[in-house]
């Protein structure tokens, strides 16, 4: 995927990164020795080889000159934090990190190094398995998720706060930091931005049965699942990570919008039966909050096709119409 968002660096760069983390004996010669993995959407992630033989992953944060959404300022660092609190407190497999450097000494930006992890992408090989075994692979997510959602948290909102005694001041206050980034950059959402924040006001109570904020990733998509022989080896992509709602999470996303996937599976894996009336309520309006990212993070990362938006433009409606608005 192609995003102006993806910081890419030379191979003196890059070497220096990897002497940094590494240490001298270790910087690679010749050529080959780097390879960019494509299927990421915002941070740039190289597959190095070092001197011994050994494979890592660096990811480089945006350049600073880019500009970002607002829940994304500080996204590498929500990741680490993320990354630490699943290695200390859950069973979840996630990667070690072997350095991190947020200093800008060498680049514009921060990045960290961890093992490479010899696996398939779930996104990428979805499609290919048969549906029993992919089912199986998403109830095991689901397990997964359940667990990243027994940490507890002091406040509801960003790991590192400013933090929200309720989780509908943190919820309303997500969705209108992207509705003020969609006006700040006149994105077409097919929508009156002060209709949205009406259909959200009309249903907030909604989220007032949530009182206790649980880690949350909300970005928990087969494409951030590694899979090797019929078994979860390794969860990625940890940089939206919260304090909030468990039924923010993507697996649950289906329940509203069948084009988010059948989410049955997952539910099984997680143990979550059928959805009340107040939570369908709430997840509509998580459905409504990632609609409008995917619509306008697209001029964000300045997309050079429209595919992504054509996609999520009409799911838009759909989600504005499941809380009660139509086209006339």
């Amino acid at each position: 995927m192609e995003s102006i968002t993806k910081n890419r660096q030379s191979p003196e760069v890059l070497r220096a990164m990897i002497e940094r983390a590494y240490g001298a004996a270790q910087v690679p010669a010749g050529n080959g020795w780097a390879s960019e993995l494509g299927h990421g959407w915002f941070n740039v992630a190289y597959r190095i080889r070092l001197r011994d033989g050994a494979e890592v992953v660096l990811k480089i944060a945006p350049p600073p000159a880019v500009e970002v959404m607002t829940y994304e300022h500080g996204a590498m660092s929500i990741e680490l934090t993320t990354l630490d609190l699943l290695r200390t407190q859950t069973t979840v497999p996630v990667p070690a990190v072997d350095f991190a450097d947020q200093s800008r000494e060498l680049c514009d930006a921060p990045y960290f190094f961890m093992p490479y992890i010899d696996a398939d992408n779930l996104g990428i090989i979805t499609d290919t398995l048969p549906t029993a075994e992919r089912d199986a692979l998403m109830e095991q997510l689901g397990s997964v998720n359940r667990e990243i959602n027994a940490i507890r948290g002091q406040h509801f909102g960003p790991l590192a706060g400013p933090g929200h005694a309720s989780w509908r001041q943190a919820f309303t206050t997500m969705i209108e930091n992207v509705l003020v980034d969609g006006e700040r950059r006149g994105v077409d959402i097919g929508w009156d931005y002060d209709t949205v924040r009406a259909v959200v006001a009309e249903h907030a109570d909604s989220l007032d049965e949530v009182t206790e904020p649980r880690l949350v990733e909300w970005d928990l998509w087969d494409s951030n699942v590694m899979v090797r022989d019929g078994k979860i080896v390794c969860i990625i992509d940890h940089e939206r990570a919260s304090y909030g709602d468990p039924l923010i999470e993507a697996g649950f996303a289906g329940t509203q919008i069948a084009a988010f996937g059948d989410p049955a599976p997952f539910m099984r894996g997680y143990g979550h039966g059928e959805l009340t009336e107040t939570e369908q309520t709430r997840r509509r309006l998580y459905c409504l909050h990632l609609l409008l990212i995917m619509v306008i993070e697209t001029v964000y990362r300045g997309h050079t096709d429209t595919k992504q938006y054509d996609w999520a433009r009409p799911h838009l409606d759909e989600a504005m119409a499941l809380l009660g608005r139509t086209r006339r």
